[in-house]
């Protein structure tokens, strides 16, 4: 086993680490409280090949690997979980399922665009009644020969605002349960297409989150992504691989606030000496230390075997599960090292406490995550 990077993913991390102090970090707590897309910084991350990462060149693309994939989510949300959480949408679940299933018509008209941030990709699955559940869809997509129709609300839809390219999970045959999904492409704009108010959320205050209205839109055929009933097992394909990202966005805050809490641990003096002098906070250390390197592992592991092109259903489902815990749980002990000072906002940690959050929610659940990974144990 050989755990080193190589010269270029050290390059890579550089870049990503560099942007993020010096691009994301100012404003980002004015963001934060505004709920401030940063349409700009959107831009930015497209020039340096961050909005399609592991999208092959010739789309537009970087070209990278999932592991380069993993190093630049990771420094982006050590600092604004807000704007990874658009790097991570726009690279594994719109590009990736752009690139691996579209024709090549639709990588043409739509992934060359979405790879350099030209466009923004939203990838709409969740509903009002078919979150964790995604087989109970009920926004429907009727054949109508050369175009189908489609009705139905989608929720929790994270760039919901800011996108260009919506990816539309419908059911298109009732009858057929989960055979009779079908993934379609959707442009802003389409008639009968409606955003409803932006979400006003606990963490990712940054991210634009709408709920998305369908009455009587009409998107042509040759929108569909696969072959009729693809659908569900390419909103599952893609999620798997989209939970490595999420995995790595769990990562990078729980190591942004171990790296404050260990600064600030190093300057705040009690009882005559720096608090991380004194066991009880150097003990914290080890253990968010610890941990943060086992799930940083996880995320390594699962990345490899994607880029390896292996089934990696289980290991990101593990991945997913131990990071967003990891990043919960020492976000907190952040705070608490941070003592009063962590529960205000100059100092970081508490809004990486409220960001670590929503980790353990979106692109499946932990109790999702479990799942997966007891099923995978269970077949053996």
């Amino acid at each position: 086993m050989d755990f080193s990077l190589t010269e270029e993913h050290l390059m890579i991390r550089e870049a990503a680490r560099d942007f993020a102090r010096t691009e994301l970090l100012p404003g980002v707590i004015e963001r934060d409280e505004n709920q401030v897309f940063p349409d700009e910084l959107v831009k930015k991350m497209g020039e340096l090949g961050f909005m399609g990462i592991m999208v092959d060149p010739k789309y537009g693309g970087s070209g990278m690997d999932t592991i380069s994939y993993v190093l630049i989510m990771e420094e982006l949300s050590k600092i604004d979980a807000s704007a990874s959480v658009i790097v991570s949408v726009n690279n594994s679940l719109v590009c990736y399922g752009i690139e691996k299933y579209g024709t090549e018509e639709q990588k043409q008209k739509y992934l060359t665009k979405l790879a350099t941030g030209e466009y923004v990709g939203a990838f709409c699955l969740s509903e009002p009644e078919a979150g964790s559940d995604a087989t109970s869809q009920k926004t429907t997509a009727i054949d109508k020969g050369d175009h189908y129709v489609i009705n139905g609300t989608k929720n929790w839809i994270t760039n919901g605002g800011r996108s260009d390219v919506y990816l539309v999970i419908a059911q298109t045959d009732r009858e057929k349960g989960h055979r009779g999904i079908n993934a379609f492409i959707v442009e802003k704009g389409t008639p009968g297409f409606d955003i409803g108010p932006k979400e006003d959320k606990l963490g990712i205050r940054g991210s634009d989150t709408h709920t998305l209205q369908f009455n009587d839109v009409k998107v042509p055929k040759e929108n569909r992504i696969g072959e009729d009933g693809f659908g569900f097992k390419f909103a599952m394909k893609t999620l798997s691989g989209g939970r490595i990202g999420i995995a790595a966005q769990a990562l990078g805050i729980a190591s942004g606030a171990y790296e404050l809490a260990l600064e600030y641990s190093k300057v705040r003096k009690a009882f005559g000496t720096e608090i991380c002098n004194h066991q009880a906070v150097a003990f914290k250390l080890a253990d968010m230390y610890t941990e943060i390197e086992a799930a940083r592992h996880l995320v390594m592991k699962a990345a490899w075997e994607k880029d390896q092109g292996l089934n990696h259903d289980m290991s990101s489902a593990m991945a997913k599960l131990y990071a967003s815990k990891v990043a919960m749980e020492q976000t907190v002990e952040a705070v608490q090292i941070h003592g009063g000072n962590g529960f205000v906002k100059e100092y970081h940690v508490e809004r990486l406490m409220r960001d670590a959050k929503i980790t353990q929610i979106y692109e499946g659940t932990s109790e999702i995550q479990k799942i997966v990974i007891s099923r995978g144990v269970i077949k053996g």
